[in-house]
């Protein structure tokens, strides 16, 4: 499963990218208003940091407009995916700026019906939100399942990109599914490290090892 980074914040991802935990990074904009930064100098900053898909979201609501910016989106490098809601606009700009042979990802998907559309139109990505459905009580990892069953009865290539991601357990419970991808913020990759007998046991043999007097450089 590929690990991207949800953020724009490009110190974060910098440091996970040193360590070979950054397959892509995915932003919107809120992510980019967070950062303060222009939306076109810091895209840019991330994809010449990062080599995978770097997903940037047109903020257009209309498929004329949404092809418009997704196209000058595209140019900041070759690696951009273009980032377009999951609405009837949202598909026929997929459709287009994919056929175009750009990488589309297509967000804010809710249901396995809006994925079969997505992939349909020819979405590189789809990115169902696992978070946001838990916030209202229902089970965002079974969505995760319906379309990895869909896709898979069918032979689409569009690729799961599981989002909206809270926890370390979403992480692991993605893969066990068979997400191709995650996008989570640095927190919760970071967290997937954590765990408190892994801090007991390393407390335990540093104190033994300190009583013993043991030193190795």
């Amino acid at each position: 499963m590929k690990f991207f980074v949800d953020t724009a914040d490009v110190d974060a991802i910098r440091e996970l990218h040193e360590l070979g935990m950054v397959d892509g990074v995915t932003t919107n904009p809120s992510l980019i208003a967070k950062s303060g930064r222009d939306i076109l100098e810091v895209t840019k900053e991330i994809c010449e940091m990062v080599p995978g898909p770097v997903s940037a979201e047109v903020v257009a609501l209309d498929a004329e407009a949404m092809i418009a910016e997704g196209r000058k989106l595209a140019e900041i490098a070759p690696n951009i995916a273009v980032k377009v809601p999951l609405t009837w606009d949202g598909l026929k700009a997929c459709k287009v700026l994919s056929e175009e042979g750009n990488m589309v990802n297509v967000t804010l998907c809710f249901s396995a019906n809006q994925a079969l559309l997505a992939a349909k139109a020819g979405a590189t990505f789809i990115s169902p939100f696992i978070g946001r459905l838990d916030d209202l009580n229902l089970d965002g990892l079974q969505l995760i399942a319906d379309i990895r069953q869909i896709y898979d009865n069918y032979g689409y290539e569009t690729q799961v990109l599981a989002a909206s991601i809270r926890s370390a357990n979403h992480m692991s419970d993605c893969a066990k599914i068979g997400a191709d991808v995650c996008t989570a913020p640095p927190a919760v990759i970071k967290a997937m490290a954590n765990h408190v007998l892994t801090d007991k046991g390393l407390a335990a043999f540093v104190a033994d090892a300190e009583k013993a007097g043991i030193k190795i450089v």
